[in-house]
């Protein structure tokens, strides 16, 4: 008796841009029912793969079989219409939708022309109890939803393809420890219903929890298949990404000096947020890395924007050397010295469609003009000069911001800072999105800027993160700061513990 050929089978594909080969030979096979990881640092083909898959671009070589028959798209819909479902890491939902109006977008029910609103209210219902939540209601407005919310909006959406496939870039992202083990369930549960998963992301963790295979691109090519997701060893991984050992990923700390040795760079003395923190107070000192853990929704990256000034505090002070800064001014933090790289680099941080020399000037412009005009050559010079230093790739400053991997926009974000001779540089979720020899770089650029005496305030969902980067630790719950410790005195378990309690 024969066996049912493989789901989907990719054999030698190849894709090339103007003056970029992004796939040169890649091969895949993922079976019905089995979550697929793929792994590869950004720039491996990741992305050109899954747009293929996804039906948005042709490959110029190789080909595409489909339970065993030749395969091609024209268009994202025909790649839906076979049972091919893409979630993207930046979710393609419309906020001002309802959830059952994204579920059905594109593909209502109809009878002569007009939407069935109670037979897609009805599927919608079904499609949410499915997965779990149905608590989400059909006609909630999809932007007041939280991220986790609808994330599983998204998936909703891609079984009402009756999806056979689904590919899911960096899922959990923005989800906290909680959310994610409801989306773990979430993906077992359609395995197990003959669903194959393939599933992206940079967290080796997650692929040991939910993975059931391996694939690993490198420079467009496929150089690991089929691996076993729970025993292949995380050294054999980094390696076969990176081409090298990554064994010690976060820079040695330096022994502590006396904290009357430093002068504060920042003060937070009673700052409050009214719904978002309450009664913060902590220093950060010159060339001291502050490392602030806790739950999504615990109040870190608001108080990083209104210490930034893109908000306004309720009560409390911000102090700059001593001097209270101007609430709810980024102008006057900037000008203080206080930098932000945002959790959402490419929404918040970033003018992605302009030049990375462009966006790294941004906030330095002053310097640079005479007259009324900008000196471009000086600007161009000067913004080369840290992206350099940086080692910025591609080592090309006019280049668009929206052609560089994830960990080079990053990169992009902190020289804009650099070049401002900022003296706190404050980041939130600096590797999300990150491969991990990337995230080894970025690492070792965090310690260096502050062995050069920059104050960083640092904000990470990942604990070893957190612990592994800080010099002194803030624990955040429901907007408080409920403990304060020298990192090398935490570890996971005691900082999980303390997040959590109250959350179980």
């Amino acid at each position: 008796m024969t066996s049912a050929p493989p789901l989907l089978q990719v054999r030698a594909l190849s894709k090339g841009f103007p003056g970029v080969r992004a796939l040169a030979d890649v091969s895949m096979t993922v079976e019905r029912g089995e979550v697929h990881c793929l792994l590869g640092q950004n720039g491996a083909g990741k992305s050109t793969l899954i747009k293929i898959l996804a039906g948005a671009q042709a490959p110029d070589g190789g080909e595409l079989l489909w339970c065993g028959e030749p395969l091609t798209f024209r268009h994202p819909t025909a790649a839906l219409a076979r049972g091919i479902a893409t979630i993207y890491q930046e979710l393609d939902l419309i906020g001002g939708l309802s959830v059952e109006d994204n579920v059905f977008l594109g593909h209502e029910p109809q009878t002569f022309g007009f939407s069935k609103r109670a037979a897609m209210r009805s599927a919608t219902r079904a499609l949410l109890e499915r997965l779990g939540c149905a608590d989400i209601a059909a006609g909630a407005i999809v932007e007041t939803l939280s991220p986790a919310q609808q994330q599983l909006v998204s998936v909703a959406r891609a079984l009402s393809y009756h999806a056979r496939l689904l590919i899911m870039d960096e899922p959990t992202a923005v989800l906290d420890r909680g959310e994610v083990n409801t989306l773990f369930r979430i993906i077992r549960e359609l395995a197990a219903d003959g669903v194959a998963i393939v599933y992206i992301s940079h967290r080796l963790d997650e692929i040991r929890d939910i993975g059931d295979v391996v694939t690993v691109l490198k420079d467009g090519r496929t150089i690991g298949e089929r691996l076993p997701a729970k025993t292949t060893p995380t050294a054999q991984l980094v390696q076969l990404m990176t081409g090298r050992n990554v064994e010690y990923p976060f820079p040695v700390r330096p022994p502590a000096s006396p904290p009357d040795a430093r002068p504060p760079a920042l003060r937070v003395a009673h700052l409050s947020r009214q719904g978002a923190f309450e009664d913060v107070s902590f220093e950060v000192r010159a060339g001291e890395i502050v490392g602030l853990a806790g739950l999504v929704g615990s109040g870190r990256s608001e108080l990083l924007e209104t210490i930034y000034g893109a908000a306004r505090a309720t009560a409390g002070r911000v102090l700059v050397a001593g001097a209270a800064l101007r609430a709810g001014s980024t102008e006057a933090a900037v000008a203080r010295g206080i930098g932000l790289a945002p959790e959402e680099r490419k929404r918040q941080g970033l003018l992605l469609d302009d030049s990375v020399f462009h966006n790294v000037s941004l906030p330095s412009l002053g310097r640079f003009a005479r007259g009324g005009f900008i000196d471009a050559r000086r600007e161009l010079a000067a913004a080369a000069g840290v992206l350099t230093s940086l080692d910025v790739r591609p080592a090309d400053p006019q280049r668009i911001v929206r052609e560089l991997s994830g960990g080079n926009q990053q990169k992009v974000v902190v020289a804009r800072w650099l070049l401002r001779e900022c003296a706190l540089l404050m980041l939130d979720e600096p590797t999300r999105g990150v491969d991990v020899g990337a995230r080894a770089d970025l690492y070792a650029l965090v310690r260096a800027l502050a062995a050069d005496g920059i104050g960083i305030l640092l904000v990470s969902s990942e604990i070893p993160e957190v612990l592994g980067l800080a010099d002194r630790v803030l624990v955040l719950r429901e907007g408080r700061v409920i403990a304060e410790s020298p990192a090398a005195g935490l570890d996971e378990a005691r900082v999980l513990d303390m997040i959590m309690a109250g959350h179980a």
